[in-house]
């Protein structure tokens, strides 16, 4: 079947409110034209992220209840810890309360003004940690994944001849470690091929330089290579989780996107030396090292998402109803990275919005009138994400100017994908009436998520 059905049946509900357009104009106001300063409660679609917004199993909610909520040695630690092992292989297994917590740790003990970390793509908090700490964060994605109409099987893969002329140009000695991000968010969610991933491990063991993976979507990349990359169709999906971390010296990930719940993450990694400095680092930033700034009780429901996100079915039925949005908004001719991830659909909103430059934010325009007119959130990667000022103040904007249709794990069902069709179509068919933003406030660190913004006015 092309566009499987859910694998699950549904047995709690929430309800969702629609409000009314005036009520929204004035939210967003309110908001200074910002969609992460709207009430949730206010949202009628939400798909500003999939972090931490799966819907849990009644496994999950089950495992809640035996939750272990010892300081020290907490027996839901053990079956966290023994979870992570079985899919990565790594010895040190540190628990965060979330992935960005993970990159600080790490980054805090190999980052200092100079240091340059590779990836094929950084996204907002991976970049901000890095930047934080006076390094520099280099993006060498390979450039099919510039060009949203074309089609590449793994778009998030690394430019291979991009990265060995890093290493030439800044030195093996500036650069700690190299990161894949798996799949690549910043990049449309496009996963990276085993071949891809091989031939940077060991173009990096030429210079022993370590890799490490952004490993929060983990199970939808080593889906897509079952699917796309040859000799790995009979394979499980655990069986090729095993064989891709085989090839890294550790890994970051969010738990609440491939972990399939509401809060947590972790870093793993082989090096025991480099694991007892940030173990001493997180008692004093997140507590004791067999709970790492979470309950017992979500230890044991990542311990249990691990497993449930391996799936099959439930695979087959994620990336397929990410597929099926992506293709009703192909048949009316809106713009979108092809192939569609395996996370969300990412409108290229520059092609939605021509008529607005980048030094107007067209794709925060976009998620501002899709929320005005259709109650629904997404999420703007691009010059609003992404875009800076360097030391002349001019600013600068990212290749791609994108709206991401972030779609939570096990929430949302088809019906709800068909509205957010005909909601983006109705406005592209009306899309020169979309004026462009500025900003009035901004942060200096990761600023799309409390800037505020206003209309630009006419001339």
């Amino acid at each position: 079947m092309r566009f499987p059905a859910e694998p699950f049946k549904i047995k709690v509900v929430e309800p969702i409110q629609k409000t009314s357009y005036e009520e929204r104009v004035h939210l967003l106001e309110q908001a200074g034209l910002n969609i992460f300063g709207l009430p949730a409660e206010k949202i009628y679609i939400d798909l500003l992220t999939d972090s931490g917004t799966s819907a849990m199993s009644d496994h999950q909610w089950g495992a809640l209840m035996i939750g272990d909520e010892a300081y020290a040695g907490s027996k839901s630690y053990y079956k966290f810890e023994q979870a992570v092992k079985s899919i990565t292989g790594y010895k040190d297994v540190i628990p965060t309360h979330q992935g960005r917590v993970a990159e600080n740790l790490l980054f805090s003990m190999i980052v200092k003004k100079g240091i340059i970390i590779p990836n094929n793509s950084h996204f907002d908090t991976t970049r901000a940690n890095i930047e934080y700490h006076d390094g520099q964060a280099l993006d060498l994605v390979i450039d099919e994944a510039y060009h949203p109409e074309v089609y590449h099987p793994f778009k998030g893969n690394m430019d291979l001849g991009k990265l060995e002329h890093t290493i030439t140009k800044f030195g093996a000695e500036r650069i700690p470690v190299c990161f894949l991000t798996i799949t690549n968010n910043s990049g449309g969610g496009q996963p990276v091929s085993m071949q891809n991933i091989r031939e940077v491990k060991a173009l990096l063991a030429r210079f022993n330089i370590p890799l490490f993976f952004d490993a929060c979507r983990f199970a939808e990349n080593c889906f897509f290579i079952k699917q796309r990359e040859h000799g790995y169709a009979e394979k499980s999906i655990a069986e090729i989780a095993r064989e891709m971390f085989s090839y890294a010296d550790g890994c970051t990930m969010s738990a609440k996107k491939d972990g399939l719940v509401n809060i947590g993450g972790f870093l793993a990694l082989n090096n025991d030396e480099l694991a007892k400095r940030i173990t001493n680092l997180l008692i004093l930033i997140e507590g004791f090292p067999t709970y790492g700034g979470m309950a017992g009780r979500d230890l044991e429901a990542i311990a249990v998402g691990l497993q449930e996100v391996m799936d099959e079915s439930y695979l087959a039925y994620r990336t397929s109803q990410v597929q099926y949005l992506a293709e009703l908004l192909e048949k009316e001719n809106i713009s979108i990275i092809k192939p569609p991830g395996g996370h969300a659909v990412y409108v290229d909103a520059q092609h939605f919005l021509p008529h607005i430059p980048p030094a107007q934010f067209p794709g925060q325009a976009l998620v501002v009138e899709l929320y005005k007119k259709f109650g629904i959130r997404a999420v703007e990667i691009g010059s609003l994400m992404f875009g800076n000022k360097n030391a002349l103040a001019a600013a600068s904007h990212p290749t791609l100017e994108l709206v991401r249709l972030a779609i939570p794990r096990r929430v949302y069902t088809t019906m709800h994908m068909t509205y957010v069709a005909e909601a983006l179509t109705e406005l592209f068919k009306s899309r020169n009436q979309i004026k462009g933003l500025r900003l009035t406030y901004e942060a200096p660190v990761l600023r799309h998520f409390t800037a505020r913004l206003e209309t630009v006015p006419p001339h």
